[in-house]
């Protein structure tokens, strides 16, 4: 293909909720382009984007599909993200090398919460975006009422740039040209004058969008008081400053699937839409980068895939220089050096041979060594670091085991593998529970993560209930004491201890007969702590010989606690008498005493098992919010309170982790799809009494 500069590169990401028609209008966009014979559907499995087995299963994108065109001098490369909400870790990755998102909408749907997640990452990154209305065709789409719902949503930034020529039509009226354009079903189009049933509206919106231009510009301010007016070229510059500002979101519309208003779409992408070239640089951890094809190389690595026959592919995205295969490069996490394979510009699992990649474009090569997803490439000796992408934290965990015994190290490479490629994957080994975890944003994200597991490392697993994490703690104070006399013969063993096991909250007031004279502390491997108070008085134990035996044993009866065998943690130990034998103590027979006495004094200090509380977020549509939160009531649920954001309804709760196992998949069950969720730790509480005895009986059955 061709070979551009920064200038003439124009790199979009298709953003939206599931089902708004992103793979649809991808598959439009190549076809206007001639860039293939014929548009392939969904339903087909025929698309250029959906090409993985796992996405032509089950009729759906699962992956950002990367695909490239050109069109009127430019080269168009579309990111096709997924619009399903397990895999908003795809759109996040998209958006971190896009120039400009498009929101595409189902114009009976408007707004969604797909819509809403992809925003709120368009904020975070700065990206400018416009919308696309789609589906204009179906029975229940209503421009009007579409437009009227983002306007609510985004207020007047969203920018109407057209609006349709009649219901079911084949026609839209361009209020920037103020022209209306009829687009036949051989791909051709015919522009001409606005009729007179929609001129009226057209004007109006004309008027309203030269307003918003302006008004973000003093310059053309100027020129509208003086003319009353602005001309085409004064209203593309204006929405094109507007834009890279994210002072205007434009928006358009289109039927994918009759290719009707897409290539009117792709030439405001060409005219209007930022180069990289113009944008501003990209977050750097050090050093700088200006988009110029003749500086020093830098590229960053925004995905790892491997495909079937190929090998692993990189794609990237290169902020500064031009790469060529054979070229030598850092990786700046390691310093290893990469030699670049051959260079591709991609359409889904098609590949076009590049002879270079400048500064703004984004490409693939293959067969990287020691480089991954979220890398940065450099010529040695610069100290150019591209932010990584920060990747959401799980909404989902379960746990995995191989289906067959002996193929657990299988297990651990695949796992390793599907991670490496999608680092919003989490596994977690918890060796007290003995348990891998895997995370991910919902079961569909899951049983992915399952298929690829079976197809890419042929290992199959099962997934099971995840053990919580529970830890086992005191409310009360007791006293207790524990003699260990053995003898066998020879040196024996004798430890005598007295103890006051208490909870550790607060600062440590003492009792009038006990006198604190030592503190020691011991951080658990679970993060907790327990303290050791030496309060001996007149020597009956060498502390100084002693204490680190005891502390070893209370460290032992810490693993497993009396109540149902959970660690045990945030406890205070008082060692106020006891005795030794000059011959018979030992560190082995302290140890002994201590770990016994404690195990004692806890079972009469009001033990109780405390479990996590995660701090939840819940954001639904407010026809939805009973549902939810009657839900929420059978989960122990407490909430905390409720928020307006936008046409959504954002509740927040603290509740037990317990009670959310599956939760993603019941709120998408309860809200159609349209529910989404984020929980994250907050702290461990005390289990009401009647769920700590339920618990126990079944930690109890299972150890028998």
């Amino acid at each position: 293909m061709n070979a551009y500069d920064a200038a003439h590169i124009r790199n979009v990401a298709l953003v939206g909720h599931q089902g708004s028609g992103k793979t649809t209008l991808a598959e439009a966009m190549l076809f206007s382009a001639h860039a293939t014979p014929r548009m392939g559907t969904v339903e087909e499995g025929s698309t250029q984007s959906d090409y993985h087995g796992s996405e032509r299963e089950r009729g759906m994108s699962v992956f950002t599909s990367l695909l490239h065109t050109e069109w009127e001098g430019h080269k168009i490369n579309i990111l096709d993200t997924p619009g399903y909400l397990d895999f908003s870790a795809e759109t996040i990755t998209a958006l971190k090398v896009a120039d400009t998102a498009i929101f595409v909408l189902d114009a009976a749907e408007g707004v969604q919460v797909g819509t809403e997640l992809g925003w709120s990452y368009t904020e975070r990154t700065e990206t400018p975006a416009m919308f696309v209305l789609n589906k204009l065709d179906t029975a229940d789409s209503d421009f009007e009422s579409a437009l009227a719902r983002v306007k609510e949503r985004f207020g007047n930034a969203a920018a109407p740039v057209q609006l349709p020529g009649g219901s079911g039509s084949r026609t839209i009226i361009d209020v920037l040209l103020m022209k209306q354009i009829r687009f036949e079903p051989d791909g051709s189009q015919v522009v001409e004058p606005i009729g007179e049933a929609f001129a009226e509206r057209a004007a109006q919106l004309h008027n309203e969008l030269v307003e918003s231009i302006a008004e973000n510009d003093e310059g053309l301010m100027e020129l509208y008081f003086e003319k009353g007016e602005l001309t085409e070229d004064e209203m593309r510059t204006g929405l094109h400053e507007a834009m890279i500002k994210r002072q205007l979101f434009p928006i358009f519309l289109t039927v994918a699937t009759e290719n009707v208003g897409v290539s009117r779409l792709m030439s405001f992408i060409d005219n209007v839409l930022p180069s990289p070239a113009e944008m501003p640089p990209p977050h750097m951890d050090s050093g700088e980068v200006h988009t110029d094809a003749a500086a020093d190389p830098v590229a960053f690595v925004w995905r790892t895939m491997a495909e079937e026959h190929v090998g692993e592919f990189s794609y990237l995205k290169v902020y500064d220089g031009t790469l060529q295969q054979g070229m030598d490069l850092e990786n700046a996490s390691d310093g290893h050096t990469e030699r670049l394979g051959p260079l591709y510009a991609i359409n889904g699992k098609s590949r076009d041979p590049l002879d270079s990649l400048p500064a703004g474009d984004i490409g693939a090569t293959v067969k990287l060594k020691n480089t991954g997803t979220n890398d940065t490439l450099r010529k040695k000796g610069s100290d150019a670091v591209v932010t990584p992408i920060e990747y959401p934290e799980p909404r989902m965990r379960l746990a995995v085991r191989a289906s067959t015994q002996g193929e657990e190290d299988k297990m651990a490479q695949g796992l390793h593998q599907i991670v490496k490629e999608d680092p919003s994957l989490r596994v977690e080994h918890d060796a007290h529970l003995g348990q891998i975890t895997l995370g991910g944003q919902g079961e569909m994200h899951l049983d992915i993560a399952k298929y690829r597991l079976a197809h890419r490392a042929g290992v199959d697993v099962v997934y099971d209930q995840p053990k919580i994490s529970y830890r086992e703690t005191v409310q009360g104070e007791a006293r207790t004491s524990y003699r260990h006399k053995k003898q066998t013969g020879g040196a024996g063993q004798f430890a005598d201890i007295s103890m006051i096991v208490a909870p550790m909250n607060g600062e440590y007031r003492a009792p009038d007969d006990i006198k604190v004279r030592n503190v020691y502390t011991h951080e658990t491997d679970w993060g907790s702590t327990v303290e050791l108070i030496d309060a001996i008085v007149g020597g009956v134990i060498d502390m100084q010989r002693f204490s680190g035996a005891i502390l070893k044993g209370i460290a032992d009866a810490l693993q497993k606690g009396p109540v149902a065998g959970y660690p045990v943690g945030d406890v205070r130990v008082v060692v106020y008498d006891g005795g030794m034998h000059s011959v018979d103590s030992n560190e082995n027979a302290f140890k002994t005493a201590a770990k016994m006495a404690f195990r004692d004094g806890f079972r009469e200090a009001r033990p109780t098992i405390l479990e996590p509380i995660m701090e939840l977020e819940v954001k639904v549509p407010e026809s939805q919010m009973g549902d939810v939160l009657g839900d929420l009531n059978t989960r122990r649920a407490r909430i905390q309170g409720m928020d307006a954001e936008g046409p959504f309804q954002v509740i927040k709760a603290h509740v037990p982790e317990a009670e959310l196992y599956r939760y993603s998949t019941a709120l998408r069950s309860m809200t159609h799809g349209r529910g989404l969720h984020r929980a994250t730790f907050l702290e461990y509480q005390p289990m009401p009494r009647h769920v700590q005895d339920d618990l126990a009986a079944k930690r109890g059955a299972d150890d028998d």
